[in-house]
């Protein structure tokens, strides 16, 4: 019995660094990681370079339904997708009666813009970006360009909206 109380234990045998050791990482490992994590990056960053301006979104075609035209008060806003697309867009009654549809990703980082009702502003709350809801202009912030548009139809008490500049009776 006393040799088997002399002997190491079997882990030991099949993990011979001391614990102090286990924890330290060596130079070599901590730059195959950190080429590693880049490269990942640098493919993650190509793929959707390369998606966006390859491989364009399909553009609004026809007018689609959105909803009731009392279905949003002044200066009240609707969600909405269009149909065979998933860009969320935001439909807006302004205050003065004038109806405005954008899409409601900040051309920043597409954070998901809204309505300040009373302002005359969409806000991108991720790093304070400002569009006139009128045009759609950036007015303040980072955002690069403006947002990008839907003209609004009204057909009755019907709200449709289609492609920007694609036809006439714009509201």
């Amino acid at each position: 019995m006393s040799d088997q109380t002399e002997k190491e234990p079997n882990w030991k045998q099949d993990f011979p660094i001391e614990r102090t050791q286990s924890t330290k990482v060596s130079r070599r490992d901590f730059a195959r990681f950190l080429c590693l994590v880049s490269g990942g990056l640098a493919a993650g960053s190509a793929y959707v370079a390369v998606k966006a301006n390859f491989f364009p979104p399909e553009e609004v075609k026809g007018e689609h339904f959105v909803c009731k035209a009392m279905d949003v008060p002044l200066g009240g806003t609707r969600s909405f997708v269009v149909e065979g697309s998933n860009i969320p867009y935001i439909l807006i009654r302004l205050e003065d009666g004038n109806w405005r549809a954008y899409e409601q990703k900040c051309t920043h980082l597409s954070c998901a813009v809204y309505y300040k009702p009373g302002s005359g502003q969409i806000v991108c709350p991720c790093h304070e970006g400002f569009f006139d809801a009128m045009t759609g202009e950036v007015l303040a912030g980072p955002p690069p360009r403006p947002l990008p548009a839907l003209e609004v139809l009204l057909n009755g008490d019907d709200v449709y909206v289609k492609a920007a500049g694609s036809g006439h009776n714009k509201v």
